[in-house]
């Protein structure tokens, strides 16, 4: 998108840096953040945020970043939305893959070309979504406006903190612009599927998660499928660790995902090595977690809320519904965004019966220039 007339939008403070340099590309305002950590003893941008000001340079074309000395002020100007194949970027190990992964689902249908990117660093860990809940939840999120073309992500290898090292191969579609969305039936849940994995540990440990989540969820239901993933030393990136990722796929063709994953074991800790949690508590935990999600209703888990929001606002200029479980924090701050950078207002609705929020706006009918100009 290109670079609006209007002045740059006004901000304070690191919280949802991430969000806001997004709604910059796709609205083609520019951005001033400043205090950015201003009272912290380590004031200024981390190096998880400088990377992913990068990673947003590589898929843009003439996008302009300033940042003062101390890093604690930042100027955005978005460019043109470019994409491209053969792209890569190296995410570091502060923040996992998932970080970098939803600015690139939200902006590639607005590219010029498929995004085609080789992403290295932490694949799967219990702060950011992993690619495992992206690759099954996250990106069939765009085939609800209409999107034919498959989004694709392929672990290569699997990375764990502390050391990282995994490497993910994602191909994401452009689009002319998103269509009408309406995604209001839950439906009920028919089967359960899931993949177990670890690295740099024993293969018995897969096994393990399977049993200790089979042995909440086949109370329940009883199509109930998790695959293992056990990668070798050559394959799993720098540390060992181990995982599990559940989906819940509804009859009305939705997934709800949860996840729980262990990391840096041997790690030391204030002076003594980290204890990992035991592969059957952790399997119970993780059905526990999707048994909550189920709960929370909705048509998306709660990783999804805010990139499900932000998709419907930048729609085709028709009535987008939704239903959602309880707004999370992050959510919150997504809705009030959008406000401020496409002057897109949501209508929310409660149901007391489901206890689930019905979701509705008028898109902002955000076109990809460039694809619509062949």
């Amino acid at each position: 998108m290109g670079a609006a007339g209007a002045g740059a939008l006004e901000f304070e403070g690191a919280a949802e840096l991430r969000l806001r340099l997004v709604c910059s590309l796709l609205s083609g305002r520019a951005v001033r953040v400043g205090r950015i950590r201003a009272g912290e003893a380590r004031p200024g941008l981390r190096e998880h945020e400088a990377s992913l000001l990068r990673l947003l340079c590589k898929v843009s074309n003439g996008t302009v970043v300033q940042i003062n000395e101390t890093g604690t002020a930042l100027y955005f100007r978005p460019g043109i939305l470019t994409g491209g194949a053969g792209l890569s970027h190296d995410c570091g190990r502060a923040r996992a893959i998932g970080y970098f992964l939803e600015p690139l689902m939200l902006l590639a249908p607005f590219s010029k070309k498929p995004v085609e990117c080789r992403l290295q660093g932490i694949t799967n860990d219990d702060v950011d979504p992993s690619v495992d809940c992206f690759q099954r939840a996250g990106l069939p999120l765009l085939g609800r406006f209409g999107e034919e073309a498959a989004s694709t992500l392929k672990v290569l290898r699997r990375g764990f903190r502390p050391g990282g090292g995994g490497e993910v191969q994602v191909r994401l579609p452009v689009s002319k612009g998103l269509q009408q969305a309406r995604v209001v039936d839950e439906g009920m849940v028919r089967r359960v599927r899931g993949i177990a994995y670890a690295g740099r540990t024993a293969a018995q440990n897969t096994n393990r998660l399977v049993d200790g989540a089979r042995g909440v969820l086949n109370n329940l239901l009883a199509d109930v499928y998790i695959f293992t993933d056990h990668m070798p030393k050559d394959k799993a990136g720098e540390s060992p660790g181990y995982g599990l990722t559940l989906v819940a796929e509804t009859n009305s063709g939705l997934t709800l995902c949860a996840e729980r994953c262990t990391g840096g074991i041997g790690e030391q800790r204030g002076g003594a090595s980290a204890a990992p949690e035991v592969p059957e508590d952790l399997g119970q935990a993780c059905a526990k977690l999707l048994l909550e999600e189920v709960s929370r209703g909705g048509v998306v888990d709660s990783s999804f809320q805010g990139a499900l929001l932000l998709l419907c606002a930048v729609g085709q200029d028709t009535l987008h519904q939704v239903r959602l479980g309880p707004l999370t924090p992050h959510a919150v701050h997504v809705l009030r965004h959008i406000k401020d950078f496409f002057g897109v207002v949501f209508n929310l609705s409660p149901e007391q019966q489901s206890k689930t929020i019905f979701a509705s706006c008028i898109g902002a009918n955000v076109k990809n220039l460039a694809k619509g100009a062949r």
